[in-house]
């Protein structure tokens, strides 16, 4: 094997390609052209809030399904084993949270931005800190998801690399500015069926190649490739259950929680039980998603037996094994730019929202709605030439960016989780804590991350970097041989600290803003019962409503009553806690 040797596409293969590409954009072609024709804020920004719960479900998966997790998690598999593979405890939790927590909160608000629940609940100061924390999580985010899949793709096939970034960006902007938040849906819907169809493809293909199922199992078996259940407490270890199982919650929270993009999605659906729904159907597909991107790890392992660090060794080995088979090799690249698409296409839309709801409307009440529209379209067009541009930033980047973009969501997702958790558990924070823990958690977030790159200890790898050639059998046993008498120095003081796992990044940074938080809201001044909008602040005792009703207006009449009510009885019961 031979990874500089590079594989190239059929004309079939570009066919397929074409098709994913042709077949978004008249998609959002069509929602530009039905229904109110995207004329209003309320149906460009939030699908007029009408979505059902399958489509919705199914665009929550693709939205952080991106490219940089298809190639990712199956390298992960291929290099260190099945550990990883833990991390779908997390998925229980971190779905069930939203679903019962965030949800309702969100929901009952009637909001369009997850930030108009900052200034509800706190200020419009901490609105806006809010929102440009997201805004740069999502702008640097997009950037690395564009170009993952183009450097890759030209890595091992030489198809253009800037075609393929221009390409990916021009028709995301083209379809999300087009369609609205209705096409970026049911684009998600049509791309998350090409991913699971372009892995599967791989996997029975790679299967079958490698000498049948029983044959996979000995060389995975035999390569050590299936991880025990590692209870290892310590924090620096990159991957425990521990960091994965536990640490991975606080991810997904910042993911499936508080992030606009997925919040947008729960907002857009026709009743708070359909949303509710929704979120549940994310868990078997996040686990379908997770299981066959672990077990074409597993078949990349046994088709080669040895170790490869080569950056796009998942790229190398589907045009190896696809080679030959026409149209396969185009359906999983075609699989690959639809996690990029539905990803980018649900920054655009999410980043307008919010640029257009915190940002620009709070300054120019008086904007008519033709007006409103007309904006947030420009706005989602200006961030796609604005993901282009990031693209290139991540090219000079070079390697490191596939690293950086597991901690990204940790260094600024995890602060902003901490933020709302502040506002919707604890009522007595008040704004100075609020914008007090934010920058504390930004600022404690950017040392340990920036820390850990400048010591590089930030992840001990059990694996030395090698690059060889596939030889006959002897040839695994010598390299595992070899492999085993490497041994690492565990580091010690302020950069033990910095090799801190990033799947605990979310949770550290998190806590931080909580604690900080508190500490200043205590000394400044504990928030009032009084002083706190109805319905920002969980009831952790209250019931939730059994039923919902399909007017609009009898739904938000109702939930406004029950908000009122939970949060009057609430207070009595938290008044003279420390704690919740």
């Amino acid at each position: 094997m031979d990874p500089s040797n590079q594989k190239h596409f059929e004309v079939v293969d570009y066919v397929i390609f074409a098709v994913l590409l042709a077949a978004s954009v008249g998609i959002g072609l069509y929602y530009a052209l039905s229904g109110g024709r995207q004329r209003t804020t309320q149906e460009f920004l939030m699908a007029d809030r009408n979505m059902g719960c399958i489509p919705v479900s199914l665009s929550l998966i693709a939205s952080f399904q991106s490219a940089v997790a298809i190639i990712g998690v199956p390298a992960e598999i291929y290099t260190y084993g099945t550990q990883y593979w833990f991390i779908g405890c997390a998925y229980i939790l971190g779905l069930l949270i939203p679903a019962h927590v965030f949800i309702p909160v969100f929901y009952r608000l009637r909001l369009s931005s997850a930030y108009q629940y900052l200034e509800l609940r706190f200020s419009k100061a901490v609105r806006i800190c809010g929102t440009l924390t997201f805004i740069c999580q999502m702008v640097i985010y997009m950037g690395v998801c564009v170009y993952t899949p183009a450097f890759a793709l030209n890595a091992v096939t030489g198809f253009e690399l800037w075609g393929a970034v221009l390409a990916t960006g021009l028709v995301c902007t083209l379809y999300t500015t087009m369609g609205g938040l209705k096409a970026v849906i049911w684009t998600d819907v049509f791309q998350t069926v090409v991913m699971f169809a372009g892995q599967l493809a791989v996997i029975v293909v790679g299967v079958q190649k490698t000498g049948g199922v029983s044959e996979v199992w000995r060389k995975i078996w035999e390569g050590d490739r299936i991880s025990g259940l590692d209870l290892n407490p310590d924090p620096t270890e990159r991957h425990t259950f521990w960091t994965l199982g536990v640490g991975g919650i606080f991810l997904m929270l910042s993911l499936y929680g508080v992030n606009q993009a997925q919040v947008q999605r729960y907002l857009s659906s026709r009743t708070e039980k359909e949303a509710v729904r929704s979120c549940y159907l994310v868990f078997p597909s996040l686990q379908l998603a997770l299981a066959l991107s672990c077990v074409m790890g597993l078949v990349m392992f046994a088709r080669y037996s040895v170790v490869v660090r080569f950056i796009f060794m998942v790229i190398y080995f589907v045009m190896d094994m696809l080679q030959g088979l026409p149209g396969l090799p185009g359906l999983f690249v075609a699989c690959l730019f639809s996690a990029a698409l539905s990803t980018i296409s649900s920054a655009f839309n999410s980043l307008a929202t919010v640029t257009m709801e915190d940002l620009i409307k709070p300054h120019f009440p008086a904007m008519t709605e033709a007006r409103a529209t007309l904006l947030s379209k420009a706005l989602a067009m200006s961030y796609g030439l604005l993901c282009l541009a990031m693209a290139y930033v991540t090219h000079l980047m070079g390697d490191s960016v596939l690293q950086m973009a597991l901690k990204i969501f940790g260094i600024l997702g995890g602060p902003i989780l901490g933020l709302f958790s502040l506002g919707i558990f604890f009522p007595w924070a008040n704004s100075t804590g609020a914008v007090a823990g934010l920058g504390s958690g930004l600022a404690v977030a950017f040392w340990v991350a920036v820390g850990s790159i400048l010591s590089h200890t930030s992840a001990r790898s059990p694996t030395p970097e090698c690059r060889v050639l596939l030889g006959p059998d002897n040839t695994t046993t010598t390299i595992h041989a070899t492999l085993s008498n490497v041994t690492l120095s565990r580091p010690s003081g302020l950069k033990r600290f910095y090799s801190l796992s990033y799947m605990w990044y979310s949770a550290f940074n998190c806590f931080t803003v909580i604690l900080i938080g508190l500490i200043i809201s205590f000394l400044t001044g504990p928030t009032k019962k009084e002083d706190v909008h109805p319905g920002t602040v969980y009831p952790l005792l209250g019931k939730l409503p059994s039923q919902q009703k399909e007017s609009n207006g009898s739904v938000l009449q109702q939930e406004e009553r029950q908000s009122q009510a939970e949060t009057e009885s609430f207070f009595p019961a938290v008044e003279y806690e420390t704690a919740v």
